[in-house]
């Protein structure tokens, strides 16, 4: 009998209304002949990104990639070892970046894998610091945002794997940086580790005020992860032409907050205050990506940029873990190690 492979990997099991819970995802075990597919590799993931866009592709409707279709693996970036390869450009105990989304044990096509190597930084960076998160904070702050030395840049959800490289980014830059974050201990982080000049938690009572008190010449680029409440604080202390680089609206993904750069009242201001707000998706910017890597792969090196990993183990407790990433409840960019 031929060799396999049990694969285990989760799947959306029907479509959440609001917050997902643990019945909108069912876990599938297959076993996978231990062989490439004619053109393939056979995969052994290492670790595998949890990220808020998750969401949104498993709602129904247009976006900007197609929706995930009821039990369809869930999608996302991965990084793996190559156990078995039908491509000459890859052997066995290659480590590839793939989009293999949330399973122990894929059978791919070679067709946009790319070698990681191991020797330059740790493998999970290009799921993080060095990957899709790195990238789109450079690219979003850099191409939008374009911070000028004295400028106020305040970033939202601060302490994650993207606002946390947009604070840095501005402070290399010469920006007064203010991060907006979830309680305390991610608070100090941004202000005590990664350099921010003020760091705000968005549950205090007077989030408002001390947000104002943060900003007293006004806000430059505001760079928008959130939208909700904290986006209505925000948008009355923009001053003129000022950009807003629009990234993510975790507040509105499970249909629970209002609010939001497409209000009425948002709009007069875009208008009197003549505002540039701009939504983007990091692969607009895919030929910067050489650019990327030279930039930020130089201040990882030199620690001018620091980042913060939260890895979870085990294939098992990845759907707690999802829900815990739309709750704010990680520190860092969050990973499954399967």
């Amino acid at each position: 009998m031929a060799e396999t492979i049990l694969n285990r990997r989760i799947v959306m099991a029907s479509r959440p209304t609001g917050m997902p819970s643990l019945e909108n995802f069912s876990m599938e075990e297959v076993e996978e002949p231990y062989d490439a597919p004619d053109g393939g590799v056979l995969l052994k993931t290492l670790f595998f990104s949890l990220d808020p866009y998750m969401r949104g592709r498993m709602d129904a409707g247009p976006s900007y990639a197609q929706a995930l279709e009821p039990g369809g693996v869930m999608e996302g970036g991965s990084v793996c070892e190559v156990l078995a390869s039908r491509d000459a450009a890859f052997k066995p105990g290659d480590i590839v970046l793939a989009g293999t989304g949330w399973q122990t044990h894929p059978r791919a096509s070679a067709k946009g894998l790319r070698k990681i190597d191991p020797a330059l930084a740790p493998v999970s960076t290009a799921l993080g610091i060095l990957g899709m998160p790195g990238m789109t904070a450079y690219t979003g702050l850099l191409n939008i945002g374009t911070p000028k030395p004295g400028e106020t840049l305040v970033v939202a959800a601060a302490s994650g794997a993207v606002g946390s490289a947009v604070g840095q980014i501005g402070r290399i830059k010469g920006c007064r940086v203010v991060g907006i974050a979830g309680g305390p201990e991610k608070t100090r982080y941004i202000r005590e580790e990664l350099g921010f000049d003020v760091a705000l938690d968005h549950r205090a009572a007077d989030f408002g005020e001390q947000l104002k008190a943060a900003c007293p010449g006004g806000i430059d680029i505001y760079f928008e992860n959130v939208g909700g409440q904290v986006w209505d604080l925000v948008r009355p202390l923009l001053n003129n032409f000022a950009r807003v680089p629009v990234c993510g609206l975790i507040a509105q993904y499970n249909g629970v907050e209002g609010g939001g750069p497409g209000s009425s009242v948002a709009l007069r201001s875009v208008l009197v205050k003549r505002l540039r707000i701009q939504g983007f998706i990091v692969s607009d910017f895919a030929a910067q990506r050489e650019d990327f890597l030279r930039d930020m792969g130089a201040w990882v090196a030199s620690g001018e940029m620091k980042y913060r990993e939260d890895v979870v183990e085990g294939i098992d407790n990845t759907v707690s873990a999802f829900i815990g990433l739309l709750e704010g409840r990680n520190f860092g960019k969050l990973l499954i190690r399967p």
